[in-house]
Protein backbone atom coordinates (compact mmCIF):
# COMPACT_ATOMS: atom_id res chain seq x y z
CA UNK A 1 0.00 0.00 0.00
CA UNK A 2 1.16 3.46 -0.97
CA UNK A 3 1.65 6.25 2.09
CA UNK A 4 -0.87 8.88 2.34
CA UNK A 5 0.35 12.10 1.01
CA UNK A 6 -1.12 15.71 0.74
CA UNK A 7 -3.41 16.34 -2.08
CA UNK A 8 -3.67 19.29 -4.50
CA UNK A 9 -5.95 21.24 -2.15
CA UNK A 10 -3.97 20.84 0.87
CA UNK A 11 -0.58 22.03 -0.77
CA UNK A 12 -2.71 24.55 -2.44
CA UNK A 13 -3.58 25.82 0.84
CA UNK A 14 -0.39 25.02 3.09
CA UNK A 15 1.42 27.12 0.30
CA UNK A 16 -1.32 30.17 0.06
CA UNK A 17 -0.79 30.55 4.12
CA UNK A 18 3.31 30.10 3.67
CA UNK A 19 2.67 32.80 1.54
CA UNK A 20 1.49 35.35 3.78
CA UNK A 21 4.53 35.33 5.56
CA UNK A 22 6.20 38.66 6.52
CA UNK A 23 9.59 39.67 4.47
CA UNK A 24 11.82 42.90 3.97
CA UNK A 25 9.72 45.61 2.52
CA UNK A 26 7.54 42.72 1.33
CA UNK A 27 9.98 41.23 -1.39
CA UNK A 28 8.59 37.78 -1.13
CA UNK A 29 12.33 36.60 -1.76
CA UNK A 30 11.49 32.65 -2.05
CA UNK A 31 10.25 30.08 -4.23
CA UNK A 32 8.83 26.23 -4.06
CA UNK A 33 9.12 23.20 -5.33
CA UNK A 34 6.92 20.48 -4.82
CA UNK A 35 7.29 16.63 -4.60
CA UNK A 36 4.34 13.98 -3.72
CA UNK A 37 5.36 13.96 -0.42
CA UNK A 38 7.67 17.35 0.43
CA UNK A 39 8.08 21.09 -0.34
CA UNK A 40 11.10 22.40 -0.29
CA UNK A 41 12.28 25.80 -0.48
CA UNK A 42 14.56 27.63 -2.45
CA UNK A 43 15.64 31.43 -2.63
CA UNK A 44 15.12 33.79 -5.02
CA UNK A 45 18.11 35.91 -4.85
CA UNK A 46 16.36 38.12 -8.15
CA UNK A 47 14.70 39.26 -4.93
CA UNK A 48 17.86 40.30 -2.72
CA UNK A 49 18.08 44.11 -1.89
CA UNK A 50 21.25 44.78 -2.35
CA UNK A 51 21.29 48.43 -0.26
CA UNK A 52 19.36 47.73 2.40
CA UNK A 53 20.51 44.15 3.06
CA UNK A 54 23.80 43.77 1.38
CA UNK A 55 24.72 40.73 3.40
CA UNK A 56 21.39 38.68 2.85
CA UNK A 57 20.66 38.23 6.54
CA UNK A 58 17.39 40.09 6.19
CA UNK A 59 16.93 37.91 3.20
CA UNK A 60 17.82 34.82 5.17
CA UNK A 61 14.86 36.19 7.87
CA UNK A 62 12.10 36.54 5.85
CA UNK A 63 12.92 32.88 4.00
CA UNK A 64 13.27 31.64 7.46
CA UNK A 65 9.66 33.16 8.50
CA UNK A 66 7.74 31.51 5.13
CA UNK A 67 9.56 28.03 5.80
CA UNK A 68 7.84 28.55 9.92
CA UNK A 69 4.34 29.45 8.67
CA UNK A 70 4.80 26.44 6.21
CA UNK A 71 5.54 24.13 8.53
CA UNK A 72 2.60 25.66 10.73
CA UNK A 73 -0.16 25.65 7.76
CA UNK A 74 0.42 21.62 6.95
CA UNK A 75 0.04 20.87 10.96
CA UNK A 76 -2.85 22.78 10.98
CA UNK A 77 -3.85 20.31 8.18
CA UNK A 78 -2.99 17.62 9.88
CA UNK A 79 0.30 16.71 7.78
CA UNK A 80 3.50 17.15 10.21
CA UNK A 81 6.63 18.30 8.26
CA UNK A 82 10.04 17.19 9.26
CA UNK A 83 12.34 19.76 8.22
CA UNK A 84 16.10 19.79 6.68
CA UNK A 85 17.64 22.82 6.74
CA UNK A 86 20.47 23.22 3.84
CA UNK A 87 19.86 19.84 3.22
CA UNK A 88 22.48 20.43 -0.05
CA UNK A 89 26.11 21.55 0.50
CA UNK A 90 26.42 22.08 -3.64
CA UNK A 91 23.27 24.38 -3.35
CA UNK A 92 23.28 26.94 -0.43
CA UNK A 93 19.83 28.42 -2.25
CA UNK A 94 18.28 24.98 -0.74
CA UNK A 95 16.97 26.40 2.10
CA UNK A 96 14.95 23.67 3.71
CA UNK A 97 13.28 20.40 2.42
CA UNK A 98 10.08 19.50 4.44
CA UNK A 99 8.95 15.85 4.65
CA UNK A 100 5.39 15.25 5.38
CA UNK A 101 3.67 13.01 7.45
CA UNK A 102 0.02 12.36 8.49
CA UNK A 103 -0.27 13.46 11.88
CA UNK A 104 -3.12 14.79 13.87
CA UNK A 105 -3.58 18.38 13.87
CA UNK A 106 -2.83 19.70 17.40
CA UNK A 107 -4.67 22.81 18.99
CA UNK A 108 -1.65 25.07 18.76
CA UNK A 109 -1.32 24.74 15.27
CA UNK A 110 -4.71 25.56 14.41
CA UNK A 111 -4.41 28.76 16.25
CA UNK A 112 -1.12 29.52 14.85
CA UNK A 113 -2.54 28.36 11.70
CA UNK A 114 -5.53 30.70 11.79
CA UNK A 115 -3.52 34.19 13.11
CA UNK A 116 -1.53 34.13 9.45
CA UNK A 117 -4.60 35.85 7.10
CA UNK A 118 -5.48 37.65 10.76
CA UNK A 119 -1.34 38.89 11.04
CA UNK A 120 -0.50 42.58 10.22
CA UNK A 121 2.60 44.64 10.21
CA UNK A 122 0.90 47.08 12.61
CA UNK A 123 3.22 50.39 12.09
CA UNK A 124 0.99 52.94 14.25
CA UNK A 125 0.88 54.09 17.84
CA UNK A 126 -0.14 50.95 20.15
CA UNK A 127 -2.45 51.97 23.55
CA UNK A 128 -1.32 51.95 27.30
CA UNK A 129 -2.70 48.42 27.93
CA UNK A 130 -0.04 46.90 29.32
CA UNK A 131 1.77 43.23 28.08
CA UNK A 132 1.70 40.54 30.92
CA UNK A 133 5.39 39.46 31.78
CA UNK A 134 3.53 35.93 30.97
CA UNK A 135 2.89 36.35 27.72
CA UNK A 136 5.92 37.45 26.87
CA UNK A 137 7.37 34.56 28.86
CA UNK A 138 5.41 32.29 26.69
CA UNK A 139 6.23 33.94 23.31
CA UNK A 140 10.22 33.82 24.03
CA UNK A 141 9.77 29.66 25.03
CA UNK A 142 8.84 29.00 21.86
CA UNK A 143 11.28 30.81 20.17
CA UNK A 144 13.60 28.93 22.27
CA UNK A 145 12.72 25.61 20.54
CA UNK A 146 14.48 26.99 17.64
CA UNK A 147 17.48 27.99 19.85
CA UNK A 148 16.48 31.91 19.53
CA UNK A 149 16.91 34.04 22.61
CA UNK A 150 13.96 36.47 23.31
CA UNK A 151 15.31 39.68 25.65
CA UNK A 152 13.09 42.27 26.42
CA UNK A 153 14.52 45.90 25.71
CA UNK A 154 14.48 47.97 28.29
CA UNK A 155 16.11 51.22 27.24
CA UNK A 156 13.44 52.37 24.39
CA UNK A 157 14.97 55.53 24.35
CA UNK A 158 18.45 54.55 23.55
CA UNK A 159 16.29 52.20 20.38
CA UNK A 160 14.80 55.26 19.65
CA UNK A 161 18.36 56.87 19.01
CA UNK A 162 20.01 53.95 17.19
CA UNK A 163 16.53 53.93 14.35
CA UNK A 164 17.25 57.50 14.18
CA UNK A 165 20.92 56.93 13.47
CA UNK A 166 20.32 54.18 11.73
CA UNK A 167 17.91 56.00 9.91
CA UNK A 168 20.18 59.17 9.06
CA UNK A 169 23.11 56.48 7.91
CA UNK A 170 20.39 54.99 5.19
CA UNK A 171 19.57 58.88 4.30
CA UNK A 172 22.86 59.88 3.16
CA UNK A 173 22.58 56.21 1.27
CA UNK A 174 21.41 57.21 -2.33
CA UNK A 175 21.21 53.67 -3.83
CA UNK A 176 19.55 53.09 -0.32
CA UNK A 177 17.12 56.00 -0.75
CA UNK A 178 16.59 54.71 -4.63
CA UNK A 179 15.46 51.19 -3.82
CA UNK A 180 13.24 52.29 -0.78
CA UNK A 181 11.35 54.13 -3.34
CA UNK A 182 11.18 51.07 -5.60
CA UNK A 183 9.87 48.63 -2.78
CA UNK A 184 7.38 51.26 -1.06
CA UNK A 185 4.46 53.67 -1.45
CA UNK A 186 3.11 51.42 -4.50
CA UNK A 187 -0.64 50.68 -5.10
CA UNK A 188 -1.24 48.40 -7.47
CA UNK A 189 1.83 46.15 -6.99
CA UNK A 190 2.11 42.61 -5.78
CA UNK A 191 5.05 42.76 -3.75
CA UNK A 192 6.56 45.91 -1.91
CA UNK A 193 4.64 47.95 0.96
CA UNK A 194 1.77 50.09 -0.07
CA UNK A 195 1.40 53.93 0.92
CA UNK A 196 -2.23 52.98 2.86
CA UNK A 197 0.01 50.19 5.16
CA UNK A 198 2.60 53.03 6.25
CA UNK A 199 2.34 55.82 8.77
CA UNK A 200 4.13 59.34 8.73
CA UNK A 201 6.84 58.27 11.11
CA UNK A 202 6.37 59.82 14.67
CA UNK A 203 9.13 59.24 16.87
CA UNK A 204 8.07 55.29 17.55
CA UNK A 205 10.90 52.83 17.64
CA UNK A 206 9.55 51.64 14.40
CA UNK A 207 10.14 54.85 11.93
CA UNK A 208 10.94 53.65 8.27
CA UNK A 209 10.86 56.59 5.98
CA UNK A 210 8.73 54.71 3.78
CA UNK A 211 7.36 56.83 0.16
CA UNK A 212 4.13 58.10 0.19
CA UNK A 213 3.04 56.76 3.77
CA UNK A 214 -0.94 57.96 3.78
CA UNK A 215 -2.15 55.61 6.89
CA UNK A 216 -3.34 57.70 9.59
CA UNK A 217 -2.54 57.29 13.12
CA UNK A 218 -6.09 56.33 15.00
CA UNK A 219 -7.62 59.23 16.50
CA UNK A 220 -6.21 60.78 19.74
CA UNK A 221 -2.79 59.07 19.72
CA UNK A 222 -1.13 61.43 19.83
CA UNK A 223 -2.27 61.82 23.43
CA UNK A 224 -2.13 58.34 24.48
CA UNK A 225 -0.01 56.19 26.21
CA UNK A 226 1.79 53.85 24.27
CA UNK A 227 2.85 51.23 26.34
CA UNK A 228 4.66 48.71 23.94
CA UNK A 229 7.03 45.99 24.40
CA UNK A 230 9.64 45.34 21.70
CA UNK A 231 11.61 42.06 21.86
CA UNK A 232 15.38 41.22 20.27
CA UNK A 233 15.67 38.31 18.84
CA UNK A 234 19.67 36.67 19.12
CA UNK A 235 21.58 33.96 17.77
CA UNK A 236 24.50 32.18 19.49
CA UNK A 237 26.38 32.74 16.09
CA UNK A 238 25.56 34.53 12.94
CA UNK A 239 25.43 31.89 10.48
CA UNK A 240 23.16 31.47 7.52
CA UNK A 241 21.60 28.57 9.53
CA UNK A 242 21.00 30.67 12.52
CA UNK A 243 19.78 33.82 10.17
CA UNK A 244 17.18 30.89 8.89
CA UNK A 245 16.72 29.97 12.34
CA UNK A 246 15.51 33.15 13.61
CA UNK A 247 13.20 33.85 10.69
CA UNK A 248 11.06 31.02 11.88
CA UNK A 249 11.66 32.14 15.47
CA UNK A 250 9.61 35.62 14.22
CA UNK A 251 7.00 33.96 12.61
CA UNK A 252 6.13 32.19 15.51
CA UNK A 253 6.77 35.37 17.80
CA UNK A 254 4.60 37.20 15.32
CA UNK A 255 1.90 34.61 15.54
CA UNK A 256 1.63 34.12 18.89
CA UNK A 257 1.47 37.26 19.78
CA UNK A 258 -1.65 37.54 16.68
CA UNK A 259 -3.15 34.61 18.25
CA UNK A 260 -2.97 36.64 22.03
CA UNK A 261 -4.89 39.67 20.01
CA UNK A 262 -1.38 41.81 20.27
CA UNK A 263 -0.37 43.94 17.48
CA UNK A 264 2.97 43.86 16.02
CA UNK A 265 5.38 44.95 13.54
CA UNK A 266 8.70 43.77 13.06
CA UNK A 267 11.60 46.40 13.16
CA UNK A 268 15.04 45.67 11.08
CA UNK A 269 16.40 49.01 9.86
CA UNK A 270 18.81 49.83 13.21
CA UNK A 271 20.06 45.88 12.09
CA UNK A 272 21.09 46.76 8.71
CA UNK A 273 23.29 49.13 9.57
CA UNK A 274 26.86 47.40 11.00
CA UNK A 275 27.59 50.28 13.78
CA UNK A 276 24.12 50.32 15.11
CA UNK A 277 23.71 46.54 14.73
CA UNK A 278 26.94 46.20 17.23
CA UNK A 279 25.18 48.77 19.67
CA UNK A 280 21.79 47.04 19.98
CA UNK A 281 24.24 43.83 20.25
CA UNK A 282 25.99 45.44 23.16
CA UNK A 283 22.92 47.11 24.86
CA UNK A 284 20.44 44.02 24.86
CA UNK A 285 22.89 41.21 24.22
CA UNK A 286 25.82 42.10 26.07
CA UNK A 287 27.83 40.97 23.42
CA UNK A 288 26.72 37.52 24.04
CA UNK A 289 24.12 36.47 20.94
CA UNK A 290 24.12 38.45 17.65
CA UNK A 291 20.81 40.70 17.29
CA UNK A 292 18.81 38.72 13.86
CA UNK A 293 15.20 40.59 14.43
CA UNK A 294 13.94 43.06 17.00
CA UNK A 295 10.24 43.03 17.10
CA UNK A 296 6.94 46.22 18.58
CA UNK A 297 4.41 44.35 20.18
CA UNK A 298 1.37 46.12 22.33
CA UNK A 299 -2.23 46.75 22.43
CA UNK A 300 -3.89 48.54 19.26
CA UNK A 301 -5.87 51.00 20.48
CA UNK A 302 -10.07 50.78 20.29
CA UNK A 303 -10.53 53.16 18.00
CA UNK A 304 -7.43 51.76 15.05
CA UNK A 305 -8.99 50.52 11.51
CA UNK A 306 -8.33 47.82 10.73
CA UNK A 307 -5.59 47.29 8.14
CA UNK A 308 -5.77 45.98 5.04
CA UNK A 309 -3.61 42.98 4.11
CA UNK A 310 -0.32 43.33 2.06
CA UNK A 311 0.19 41.94 -1.29
CA UNK A 312 0.99 39.20 -2.13
CA UNK A 313 2.38 37.31 -6.07
CA UNK A 314 0.36 34.66 -7.62
CA UNK A 315 0.73 31.34 -6.39
CA UNK A 316 2.05 30.19 -10.13
CA UNK A 317 4.99 32.77 -9.80
CA UNK A 318 6.50 31.19 -6.59
CA UNK A 319 5.48 27.21 -6.92
CA UNK A 320 6.78 24.77 -9.47
CA UNK A 321 6.97 20.77 -9.52
CA UNK A 322 10.62 19.36 -7.95
CA UNK A 323 11.08 18.74 -11.68
CA UNK A 324 10.85 22.54 -12.92
CA UNK A 325 7.74 22.39 -14.70
CA UNK A 326 4.61 24.50 -13.75
CA UNK A 327 2.16 23.30 -10.63
CA UNK A 328 -0.55 23.93 -12.96
CA UNK A 329 -3.43 22.80 -10.69
CA UNK A 330 -1.82 26.22 -8.83
CA UNK A 331 -1.76 28.49 -11.76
Amino acid sequence: MNAPRPDIETFRAALLLATRAPSVHNSQPWLWRVGERSVHLYADRRRQLPNTDPDGRDFLLSCGAALNHCQISFAALGWRAEVHRFPNPDDPDHLAALELHRHPAEQTDISLAAAIPRRRTDRRRYGSARVEHADVMSIGSRAAELDVVVRRVTDLDGLGKLVAEAARRHAADYGYAAELATWSGRYAATAGVPARNTPKPDGTATARAFAGPVLPQPAGSESAVDNAVVLALGTSDDSDLSRLRAGEATSLTLLTATSMGLASCPITEPLEVAGTRDEVRAQVFGDGYFPQMLIRIGWALLNADPLPPTPRRELSEVVVRLDGSPFAPLA
